[in-house]
């Protein structure tokens, strides 16, 4: 196992941190690491400690909004057929569920449309185009999706379909003609929040039509369940509006969840208060799966589901579902893994770029995290799907794949995405050429420092500074997620206080304590069994580590959730 490297953030002057820390009333440690986050006085700290929906930014601001709003209120009074269209990953299901089921609650005339992944694609496509064209529909707001699909919104425009488009990733060189184009991306917008994921966007889009027209009584903030899934599985930043809607959002997810969310979270076992954790291993996979092994229609119909027999009805489906998405996943990544590991070009490479043609489209995303896990570095995965090479992107922390993919674009039919994840597509006989000039270009970029693995240490302290009170302010940071961790801490001098047990032939567990106080606290390093044999009764070493809650045999107490060791 390659040695991580601890990074640890940068340091603060002592004059701020004694500031915050008398201002606020908290301990050195916890003032420093939220100056990292940028709260530095008493107004940011009550802001970041009590969010509140009267924060978030007037959805005006945002570019086109007043178009958007201006057309679907002339579709509702003129009784226009309108069409959702989303993608089928996590955030376009919720994204549609949640604009179809604000429509539909009072304008009857709406459908929704998810592409099938295998037979479309991602994104928008000629033949959901064509459906709404047969079936009567003049308005198609596209959501999660639309971005860059210029050719496509100008084909819709020829048949009489006006598009609406709410996407938040990033545009190509122009953007498509449609009616609005919501994406706080565009170079052009200066709403003050860029990182909204889709659902994010159709959420401020439901703000502004209740804001122009009053008479329709429904809450957006009815919605926010679904927003926080989105915001979650996704994998936005965590800071600004997505951290206020999110915190509302656990809220509504755990006291009065919508059924479809309900019964996924009973079906993934869910005992506990869920988290932002809790949503991307245990709800987002479920809803992932409905889109990865047949059709995302079944992931937009537990969402909508209008009572819990209903809800649970289609959450087994999907249930079964992602337990068949593991099975594929599990023997695709051990085929990828094989095919590094025989290769000695590729062993020495600083990207990986696979490709077979009979892998299951539908998990190869899954399996470039993977591979990520297995060989630290930017990943591309690629299947064969309607005669063409399709695949998915993922990348390390601090290195911009799709930057990198967009070095390569005069290879490829398109591509889009995000900064450590993308999807592209590409003719099988140029995969080779590509494969060879993603290298050339991750070479060229990645610096030898992104390719080991780190540890993001917040700060460091003794033992004794643990107690329940530290912890209780720590939790009250949540949210937690992309640029806002959870805290990792790191302690020096530490010993064995108990013997060592390896749980399983893998996990490490044992009783920490330090040589310059009296503090022992119970330790879990999952996956770290290999260390077992390093650990010594008569040796000192270091330990970086988040602090969690254990509760066992209805006792809870604090544990150490270690992150790695280091031996002096």
């Amino acid at each position: 196992m390659a040695e991580k490297r601890w990074v640890f953030k940068d340091t603060i002057e002592p004059d701020a941190i004694d500031s915050l820390s008398n201002s606020i009333n908290v301990s050195q440690p916890i003032a420093s690491i939220l100056l990292q986050r940028g709260v530095a006085n008493f107004d940011a700290a009550r802001n970041f400690f009590r969010p509140s929906l009267d924060m978030l930014h007037n959805p005006f601001l945002m570019k086109d909004m007043d178009k958007a709003v201006a057309r679907i209120l002339k579709a509702f009074d003129s009784k226009e057929k309108i069409l959702v269209y989303g993608d089928y990953d996590v955030d376009g299901t919720t994204s549609v569920a949640l604009f179809y089921g604000f429509i539909n609650s009072f304008h009857f005339d709406s459908a929704f449309y998810i592409p099938d992944r295998y037979k479309e694609g991602y994104g928008v496509s000629k033949q959901g185009i064509d459906w709404a064209s047969e079936n009567g529909y003049s308005l198609i707001v596209a959501l999660d999706c639309g971005i860059k699909s210029n050719q496509l919104v100008d084909y819709a425009t020829d048949l009489g379909i006006d598009f609406i488009i709410c996407d938040h990733h990033r545009p190509g060189d122009s953007i498509p003609n449609a009616v609005a184009v919501l994406d706080p991306k565009r170079e052009d917008c200066t709403y003050p929040f860029k990182e909204l994921p889709g659902c994010g966007i159709g959420f401020k889009l439901i703000q502004a039509i209740v804001n122009q027209r009053p008479t329709i009584k429904v809450n957006p903030n009815d919605f926010l369940d679904l927003v926080v899934v989105s915001i979650a599985s996704d994998i936005v930043p965590i800071v600004g509006e997505n951290r206020i809607l999110a915190h509302y959002g656990l809220i509504q997810l755990n006291k009065n969840a919508r059924p479809g969310l309900k019964a996924l979270m009973r079906l993934a076992g869910n005992k506990k208060e869920l988290t932002i954790t809790g949503i991307v291993f245990g709800l987002a996979p479920r809803i992932n799966a409905a889109g990865r092994i047949a059709h995302a229609h079944g992931a937009v119909d537990l969402l909508l589901a209008e009572s819990e027999d209903e809800a649970y009805h289609f959450g087994e489906k999907l249930n079964i579902k992602n337990n068949q998405r593991r099975d594929f996943d599990s023997a695709i990544t051990e085929e990828a893994v094989e095919m590094i590991a025989n290769d000695v070009a590729l062993i020495n490479a600083k990207s990986t770029v696979l490709f077979k043609s009979d892998w299951h489209k539908g998990v190869i995303g899954i399996v470039a995290s993977r591979c990520i896990e297995k060989y630290y570095r930017p990943t591309i995965i690629l299947t064969e799907s309607e005669g063409k090479a399709t695949g998915s992107a993922r990348s390390v922390p601090g290195f911009d794949v799709y930057e990198a993919i967009d070095s390569c674009s005069h290879l490829l039919d398109h591509f889009g995405g995000h900064k450590y994840a993308a999807g592209l597509t590409l003719d099988i006989d140029k995969v080779k050429e590509f494969k060879e000039q993603f290298e050339a270009v991750v070479s060229e970029t990645i610096t030898e420092e992104l390719l080991i693995p780190q540890v993001e240490i917040d700060a460091k302290i003794n033992l004794d500074s643990i107690s329940g009170n530290f912890y209780n302010i720590l939790k009250q940071m949540e949210p937690f997620g992309p640029e806002n961790m959870t805290p990792v801490f790191m302690v020096e001098d530490l010993y064995l206080a108990s013997s060592l047990t390896v749980i399983k032939e893998k996990h490490l567990k044992f009783k920490v304590g330090q040589t310059n106080n009296n503090s022992t606290f119970d330790c879990i390093g999952f996956g770290l069994g290999y260390l077992a044999n390093e650990i010594s009764q008569d040796m000192l070493f270091k330990m970086a580590f988040n602090i969690e809650e254990n509760e066992f045999r209805g006792i809870t107490t604090l544990q150490l959730h270690i992150k790695d060791i280091k031996f002096d």
